[in-house]
C-alpha cells in the first residue's frame, strides 16, 4: 500500500489551558501502566446511505476544528509527559496531525487487511517508536484519503495516560463535536488521581526486563455469532443452573487459551509448564461508588487465572470457570486494596513471587467489546470498519465485536512456528469463518511487568 504524506501540522487546543491546569498528576494507576502505545484505525466510505457528499479534504478542515476544541476539554493530551514527576504539564504544546493520500481504494485494504499492512495509515510506528521519558507523544492523528474518497482515520495514544475507555470517550467525543452537536458532549472528568494517587515505585518495578528480538506472526480471525453461541454452549457445563451463563468474551478467551495451551503442552518440556492467562478489567463500574465511564486516564487492572502443572482440569468448560472465577475477585474490596498503592504492590510481589515458582507461559487478553467504536459518527456516516492493529508483543490477544454488533474479530501475535500450528488448528478451524494473511515481524519486545513479565529477569528482583 503506497501512501504519500500531504501536510503535517500541530492542532492545539482552542483555548487556552488556565494556569490552575496546568500540571495534571498522573495516578498510581497510570504510573502502573505499560510504557508503550495503542493503535486504532476507524475506515469510513465515501458513499454512506443518506449522506451528503463533501469533499474530503474539505472534511479534513473540519476534523482539525472540532479536535482544536476537543483538546480543550482533553487539555492533557495536547500536553507534555514528565514520567519522573508522575505528571503532564498542560502546556498546549497540541497534537500531531497528519494529512496523507492513498494509491489504492478502501475496499482493498479493508478486504485483505493485516496487521503489518495497516502500519501506514498511522501517524507513526507504535512499534519502533516506544521512546523514553520525556519523549512520549500523548495522541497523534493521521487522515489518510482513499482514491475512492473514502477515508481512514489513525489514531495512536500513550497507555501511561490513557486507557481504552478514555481513548474511545475522546474519540467520540471529538466526532460529535465534528458533527456540530458539541453541546451533547460530557466534559471528563479527572479525578482518578483522587481515587488512586500516585505512589514512589520501587525498585523491582521500574526495572525494565533486557529487550528480546523474536519472529513474531499476527493474524486476524473472525468468528460469527453461531459460533460463539455453540462455544457458550459448550462452557456452559461448568456453570450451575443458578449462574449467569459465560460471557461471548469469556468464551472466546478461555478457546484461545485452550488452544494456545494445548501447543505449548505439546513442545518438549510443556507439561511440566504452569499456564496462566491475564485479561485488562476495568475498574469505574466495579467500584462503590461507580466512577464514570467519563473518569479520564487509566482505570484499570489486570486479573489473572492459572492452570499448575500438577492441575488435570485443562478441558475448555473448566477454564472459562477460572477466567469467571479471576474476573469475580475484581470486586469493590479488591479496588479498595488496589487505592492502598503500597499495599496493593506488596501483595502484587508476592503474587509473582508464587507465580515463578514454576516455568509460567502468559496469555495476554484485552477486550474492546464493550467500546461504542461502531458508533463514531465524525458527519459522514458510521465507520465501514475498525482495526486495532497487534501489539508487538508476543501471545497478546486483542479482542473487538464484530461491525454487525453480533461477531468478534480477535488480533492474535504469536511466534511464527506457534502460528504455523495455530492457524491449522482443527478444533479452531471448526468456529473461526475467516482470518487474514500473516505478517512476518521482527520486532522489539518491550516486556512491562502488567502484561509482559521475563521470568528470568523478574525472579530475581521479587526473590
Amino acid at each position: 500500500m503506497e501512501v504519500e504524506i500531504i501536510s503535517k501540522e500541530k492542532v492545539k487546543p482552542s483555548s487556552p489551558t488556565p494556569d490552575h491546569r496546568r500540571y495534571f498528576k498522573l495516578s498510581f494507576l497510570d504510573q502502573f501502566a505499560p510504557p508503550f502505545y495503542t493503535s486504532t484505525i476507524f475506515f469510513y466510505r465515501s458513499n454512506y446511505p443518506g449522506q451528503k457528499y463533501f469533499n474530503p479534504l474539505e472534511r479534513s478542515s473540519w476534523l482539525k476544528k472540532s479536535l482544536a476544541e476537543t483538546l480543550t476539554r482533553f487539555y492533557p493530551m495536547a500536553g507534555k509527559l514528565n514520567s519522573e514527576d508522575a505528571s503532564v504539564d498542560c502546556n498546549d504544546e497540541g497534537v500531531n496531525y497528519i494529512q496523507a493520500r492513498v494509491a489504492c481504494k478502501l475496499s482493498q485494504v479493508v478486504d485483505k487487511a493485516e496487521g503489518k499492512a495497516l502500519l501506514p495509515l498511522l501517524p507513526f510506528d507504535p512499534y519502533k517508536d516506544c521512546t523514553g521519558p520525556g519523549e512520549t507523544v500523548l495522541l497523534a492523528i493521521q487522515y489518510s484519503i482513499f482514491e475512492c474518497g473514502g477515508v481512514a482515520i489513525g489514531v495512536i495514544d500513550s497507555h501511561m495516560i490513557a486507557d481504552g475507555t478514555s481513548v474511545v470517550t475522546l474519540i467520540n467525543s471529538w466526532a460529535i463535536t465534528s458533527r456540530g452537536a458539541s453541546h451533547e458532549v460530557t466534559n471528563p472528568s479527572f479525578d482518578a488521581t483522587i481515587h488512586f494517587p500516585p505512589t514512589l515505585l520501587p525498585e523491582w518495578f521500574s526495572m525494565v526486563p533486557p529487550m528480546e528480538q523474536e519472529r513474531l506472526s499476527s493474524k486476524r480471525f473472525v468468528f460469527k455469532k453461531s459460533s460463539i453461541d455453540a462455544l457458550r454452549k459448550e462452557a456452559s457445563v461448568a456453570f450451575g443452573a443458578d449462574e449467569r451463563g459465560p460471557s461471548r468474551v469469556e468464551a472466546v478467551s478461555a478457546f484461545i487459551w485452550w488452544r494456545l495451551m494445548t501447543i505449548a503442552r505439546s513442545k518438549p518440556g510443556g507439561e511440566s509448564k504452569q499456564y496462566a492467562v491475564r485479561h485488562a478489567v476495568n475498574l469505574r463500574q466495579r467500584m462503590v461508588p461507580r466512577l464514570s465511564e467519563h473518569s479520564f486516564g487509566n482505570v484499570w487492572t489486570v486479573t489473572i487465572a492459572a492452570v499448575p502443572p500438577t492441575d488435570v482440569e485443562k478441558d475448555y468448560p473448566s477454564l472459562t470457570r477460572r477466567i469467571r472465577n479471576s474476573f469475580s475477585r475484581v470486586s469493590a474490596e479488591y479496588v479498595k486494596h488496589l487505592q492502598d498503592a503500597n499495599a496493593f504492590l506488596e501483595t502484587t510481589k508476592m503474587e509473582l513471587r508464587e507465580m515463578f515458582k514454576s516455568e509460567t507461559e502468559f496469555c495476554n487478553f484485552t477486550s474492546w467489546c464493550s467500546f461504542p467504536v461502531y458508533d463514531i459518527d465524525f458527519g459522514w456516516g458510521k465507520p465501514t470498519w475498525v482495526a486495532c492493529p497487534i501489539r508487538p508483543y508476543k501471545g497478546v490477544i486483542v479482542i473487538i465485536r464484530s461491525r454487525d454488533g453480533e461477531g468478534i474479530e480477535i488480533w492474535v501475535n504469536l511466534e511464527e512456528e506457534d502460528m504455523a500450528m495455530f492457524e491449522r488448528d482443527p478444533k479452531l478451524l471448526q468456529f473461526v469463518v475467516s482470518s487474514s494473511g500473516a505478517t512476518d515481524q521482527r520486532r522489539t519486545i518491550f516486556p512491562c511487568l502488567k502484561s509482559y513479565i521475563s521470568n528470568s529477569v523478574w525472579k530475581n528482583f521479587i526473590n
